[in-house]
């Protein structure tokens, strides 16, 4: 039984992790190929996202009350990353945006944790530092360096998506949760629907990655990881998320034919190590008071 649950989480996070990644990939391809727009393809991913969510919280049976669960400040939150981060992709690469996306997020959870009144030991602040030296490195002037707009757009996504991760944490029925934010995105969506309606080409294949996004990597994405969840302490879920990055930068690789530059090497490494040392650094020593 208990090899068969350890499985079963294995298996739940190694999906949930591929799903986040495949956001970054599927709107690459969808706007590196110009078959569709960011306005379009926000649009879309939300909608489907509701339809796939409306899906899951119905086979659940937990009803389906948008005025009993979420907030209004979550589905903000969610429309913000979602624009932010369909905005973005427009100037970065994969692995690049992936990167910047899930070590804004990190970063953004630990000031939190800061501002709440909590202390970083000597390994934190090593890796805090490590972390920000790498985004410095990775935005030096240089032909390798990524768009500052994209690069700022990116922030922006990560910071509401660590926002959004917040105002969660004390869901007692997250994919309910997830469901009713997606809805309440509803009115933001409409302004976007007129331009879309008014000024923008669309073609069938922008549309399938789109939908795949929104129904697929988020919609079943986020319920797979719920899922995960159970079987996962903070810390584990706090590491295994630095996977993301690497995954995205291996499917730009294999399905965008995008490069691995040295520098977004280098850049990971720090990051990414940086903040690992926060994360399990800071649970070790708190384990040791």
């Amino acid at each position: 039984m208990i090899k068969s649950d350890v499985f079963k989480t294995i298996s739940l996070t190694a999906l949930a992790l591929t799903a986040f990644a495949a956001n970054s990939v599927l709107c690459r391809l969808a706007l590196g190929t110009g078959s569709i727009d960011a306005t379009s393809f926000t649009l879309v991913r939300l909608m489907t996202g509701i339809c796939v969510l409306l899906v899951l919280v119905g086979v659940r049976g937990k009803g389906v009350a948008v005025r009993d669960a979420g907030s209004w400040l979550g589905a903000i939150c969610l429309f913000l990353y979602a624009v932010g981060f369909s905005y973005a992709y427009l100037q970065l690469e994969t692995g690049t945006g992936a990167l910047v996306l899930f070590g804004t997020v990190q970063l953004s959870m630990l000031g939190a944790t800061l501002r709440a009144g909590a202390r970083l030991h000597a390994l934190e602040w090593a890796g805090l530092l490590a972390a920000v030296c790498g985004f410095a490195y990775l935005m030096l002037p240089g032909a390798e360096a990524p768009s500052a707009s994209g690069f700022a757009l990116m922030v922006c996504a990560g910071v509401a998506w660590a926002g959004y991760t917040l105002i969660g944490r004390g869901s007692e029925n997250p994919l309910r949760d997830t469901y009713a934010n997606f809805v309440r995105t509803i009115p933001l969506l409409v302004p976007l629907a007129i331009v879309v309606a008014m000024s923008r080409t669309v073609q069938f294949e922008g549309l399938v990655y789109a939908g795949l996004s929104g129904g697929l990597a988020s919609g079943v994405g986020y319920a797979l990881w719920y899922a995960a969840l159970r079987g996962l302490s903070g810390l584990q879920a706090g590491v295994l998320q630095l996977l993301v990055p690497v995954i995205a930068a291996l499917g730009g690789l294999l399905f965008a034919a995008e490069p691995l530059s040295m520098r977004l090497i280098l850049a990971s490494l720090f990051i990414l190590g940086g903040i690992l040392a926060v994360v399990v650094g800071g649970q070790r020593y708190r384990q040791i008071q």
